[in-house]
């Protein structure tokens, strides 16, 4: 399929390079600092003004990110998981006895914080009361709901939805497979999760009705929801599939949207906060700017040298980091 982009607008004059020297596995916005998370041991804060700060968290390979806009999160394969702040404060919320890699964290409302080593999971809230449980398998994912303290737990064969302060048993989802990633919808409604196979599944929690959402080339890495929370944009395929979960069925039945076709795979995707606009990394380097309604296009990065490997917005949507696996990375500034 070739794409003639030659006549799509482009701000990549706009993007201001960043100097990763590193794989660049995920990125995160502290406000206006765009924190770039390293494959190894450190974190790089590129503020929008003014020379990176490098920030060694980790003693050896990070793991798995998550942010609440005042801290970045870090899992690491030295067991441990570290906050850090804006300023470059950081702390050690946990270590794992056994030293067992820190596969996943996420973060919920109030300061609670959940990580997974092996097939546990344990989940700390803001005043520092720990829980554990164990899952069925090796945890593949974890997700707090929107409202409330619960999370969501991917795994061999489904997920487990557990209240961590309830004393009543967890929840099970089930659906044969490895399930290796795990979000809820906005709205608290749905919950999807990315499978090893080359698809996604998804539940209506009110009556459990389930659905397959297949029709992808390669295993979704990346899941992205609109500012609106009606759309989902995924990954792992050579197009932006955004699948919709506005009405009572969500995608049950429907078809997904397909958006910026290209002969190479989108490997990130990264919706606006604030508008209907979602971009898309691509295997060869490319970013685009893609507005869900019609697919207008924006270039935002040309064609480089490796795969993007991350992509971030700030929360006012002003600026746009991306990362790639050979550690070219840059931001772009849109006000």
């Amino acid at each position: 399929m070739g794409v003639d982009r030659n006549s799509v607008p482009s701000i990549v004059d706009r993007a201001r390079p960043v100097l990763a020297g590193a794989p660049v596995v995920d990125i995160r916005f502290l406000k206006e600092t765009a924190v770039l998370v390293l494959g190894e041991e450190a974190l790089l804060f590129a503020a929008r003004d003014g020379e990176p700060r490098r920030l060694a968290v980790h003693g050896g390979a990070i793991l798995s990110t998550a942010s609440d806009g005042a801290r970045v999160v870090t899992g690491g394969d030295d067991g441990k998981v570290v906050a850090t702040l804006a300023d470059g404060e950081s702390e050690i919320i946990a270590s794992d006895i056994k030293r067992r890699w820190i596969d996943h964290v996420a973060v919920g409302p109030g300061g609670v914080v959940a990580w997974s080593a092996g097939k546990q999971a344990f989940v700390r809230s803001g005043k520092g009361a720990e829980k554990s449980i164990e899952a069925v398998s090796t945890v593949g994912g974890l997700a707090f709901a929107p409202k409330g303290v619960r999370l969501a737990i991917a795994h061999y064969n489904g997920a487990t939805l557990w209240f961590p302060n309830a004393k009543a048993d967890p929840d099970r989802l089930e659906w044969k497979g490895s399930h290796l990633g795990v979000k809820f919808s906005p709205d608290g409604r749905f919950v999807v999760t990315a499978m090893q196979e080359s698809m996604l599944h998804a539940w209506r929690l009110d009556d459990r009705k389930d659905m397959r959402m297949s029709g992808y080339a390669a295993r979704v890495r990346s899941l992205s929801w609109t500012a609106d929370g009606k759309w989902l944009a995924t990954s792992g395929s050579n197009q932006i599939v955004i699948w919709p979960f506005h009405g009572k069925d969500g995608p049950m039945g429907k078809q997904p949207q397909l958006r910026a076709p290209s002969e190479n795979q989108v490997e990130v995707v990264a919706c606006h906060p604030k508008q209907g606009v979602v971009a898309a990394g691509f295997a060869d380097g490319l970013v685009l700017l893609v507005r869900t309604d019609d697919g207008a296009e924006v270039l935002a990065k040309r064609p480089g040298d490796a795969p993007v490997t991350a992509l971030a917005w700030s929360a006012s949507g002003k600026l746009l980091a991306f990362g790639t696996e050979s550690g070219e990375a840059g931001i772009l500034d849109l006000a």
